[in-house]
């Protein structure tokens, strides 16, 4: 059995507010996810519906167990910072990934691969300027 039926209205009704947000969130990021075409459109609109929609849920939680429980109740800020921080990582990496693969099979319409960097042991010194002559007037 809930104990929701003690939530006082002034509570229940940003709870309520805030999965509604969550909610909505998540269904447009799943749509998203549906109806775009290329990974790399599709992988955006879940990533961003999940941080979002999943703050918006963990707000109401923390919300309604702080007024039912009559105490600051702050597990929720746990999982909300692996939330935001695994979430976007997570889509660095999978685009990285499909990004390789696409580049590796020369799919069309991928960016070539950036030149690649030396460092500054292996790169090419340029040759140092000649010393100027003791008569010779300095360049203008």
């Amino acid at each position: 059995m809930t104990h929701l039926a003690d939530l006082p209205a002034w509570a229940a009704i940003p709870v309520a507010l805030l999965l509604l947000l969550g909610a909505s969130l998540a269904l447009i990021g799943s749509i998203g996810f549906v109806r775009l075409r290329s990974f790399y459109e599709r992988v955006h609109a879940p990533t961003l519906g999940t941080t979002m929609g999943i703050g918006s849920v963990l707000l109401a939680s923390m919300l309604c167990f702080t007024v039912l429980q009559s105490r600051l109740v702050l597990h929720e800020l746990l999982i909300a910072v692996f939330m935001v921080v695994t979430t976007p990582i997570t889509l660095m990496l999978l685009a990285r990934a499909a990004l390789y693969r696409d580049r590796s099979e020369g799919s069309d319409g991928v960016p070539p691969a950036p030149p690649a960097q030396t460092t500054a042991s292996s790169a090419a010194v340029p040759p140092a300027p000649a010393p100027l002559a003791p008569d010779a007037a300095p360049p203008v």
